[in-house]
């Protein structure tokens, strides 16, 4: 079976704190967009499995999130599975690749052996493979809280232009946590506005108020990251943010030929750049 994984954005990302088994308690609004990886997924009688991931540089054993989520659906079943991804979404860039693609094998698992599990089971099953793999097992927009999984399902962002660019480089997660943990300036996303602004289809009330409190504490060498935020505002972006831990930014367009010139110009400089639309199932 063909399935694609569909990358996710972050409309926004606030960490409220860190809980008393040591994780951090987030508050987001997540979105998928149309552009994704696709994977081809076949069942196996011998219970092995295997995975092509796209990348070499990728884990092609049990680390990585599609091998973990297969071993989790198929677990004393006595079947196997041989995973092939076509890597579209960026490596490191705060898109859930990863969450997405094991969130594709267990949808793609799912028809291929005719369980036909409802979607709260399988994101209880994705769960146990990774924090984001439950919002990319049900796609659309949600208002994800605790570590990212404890998901509430919200109307998703109406038809627009997306511009995603991701720079040239990765950032620590770790590194970014811990700078959040010990900062002074308190910026949040104005998460309630945006969730009103989703209800009533306003794209551009959501777009002028996402933000992203990793990019509060970003060093001068990830400046590149809001010079990318201008470049697309200046193009006419109606607004623009980092998406996760990063490095991927992203601007939202309500003008198709602004959004197609402000892809062109950045895809000039920027490998890694793309124009794509929110998707919802």
């Amino acid at each position: 079976m063909k399935v694609t994984a569909h990358g996710k954005l972050n409309l926004s990302l606030d960490v409220l704190g860190r809980t008393a088994d040591g994780y951090h308690d987030m508050r987001m609004v997540m979105q998928t967009v149309a552009f994704g990886d696709e994977l081809e997924v076949e069942l196996r009688s011998d219970g092995q499995f295997t995975i092509d991931p796209g990348q070499s540089y990728l884990p092609a054993d049990g680390r990585n999130l599609a091998v973990k989520a297969a071993k989790l659906f198929l677990e004393g079943t006595g079947l196997g599975a041989d995973i092939r991804v076509v890597k579209r979404i960026p490596v490191c860039a705060g898109m859930g690749g990863g969450s997405a693609d094991a969130a594709a094998v267990l949808r793609a698992l799912n028809v291929l052996t005719e369980r036909r599990m409802p979607v709260d089971a399988l994101c209880a099953l994705g769960l146990r493979a990774g924090s984001d793999v439950p919002f990319c097992v049900m796609e659309g927009a949600a208002l994800a809280e605790g570590r990212g999984e404890v998901l509430t399902p919200v109307p998703s962002l109406p038809d627009c232009a997306v511009v995603i660019c991701k720079p040239a480089f990765a950032i620590s997660t770790p590194e970014l946590f811990g700078k959040v943990d010990g900062r002074k300036s308190r910026l949040r996303p104005d998460t309630t506005g945006i969730l009103a602004a989703l209800e009533s289809g306003d794209v551009p009330g959501v777009a002028r108020r996402m933000f992203n409190v990793f990019e509060d504490v970003l060093g001068r060498r990830q400046g590149e990251i809001f010079a990318i935020k201008s470049e697309l505002t200046d193009a006419g972006a109606l607004g623009a943010a980092m998406t996760g831990s990063g490095s991927a930014v992203f601007g939202l367009f309500d003008d198709e030929a602004a959004a197609k010139r402000a892809y062109e110009t950045l895809s000039a400089r920027y490998r890694e750049c793309y124009l794509t639309r929110p998707y919802a199932p």
